[in-house]
């Protein structure tokens, strides 16, 4: 049976504790996003500092070469946007 993820603008998000990879592993890149810290809202807790990171996916690549960009933000939503972006356009380039 075939695992149905959340997308968000047509690219898979998996989610592990405060971790998010954005992407699809088959493309030559994706995003990792981890929640870096926490605030309150009334009763709810929001992510509040997003750390972002472009990765390579080729398995052959050494450690240092894996990282393309980095990239801190305030709010989820400007850094799901910022994302979407990178994937796009790293994406298209690698693909050309």
């Amino acid at each position: 049976m075939a695992t149905e993820f959340l997308t968000y603008k047509g690219y898979p998000l998996a989610r592990s504790g405060k971790i998010i990879y954005f992407g699809n592993a088959y493309d030559p890149y994706v995003v990792m996003i981890r929640i870096a810290s926490m605030k309150k809202v009334g009763e709810i807790e929001m992510a509040d500092r997003i750390l972002l990171q472009l990765q390579r996916t080729d398995p052959t690549l050494p450690p240092n070469e894996v990282i393309a960009k980095n990239a801190e933000r305030k709010g989820l939503g400007e850094a799901m946007e910022l994302a979407a972006d990178w994937l796009e356009k790293a994406n298209a380039k690698a693909k050309k």
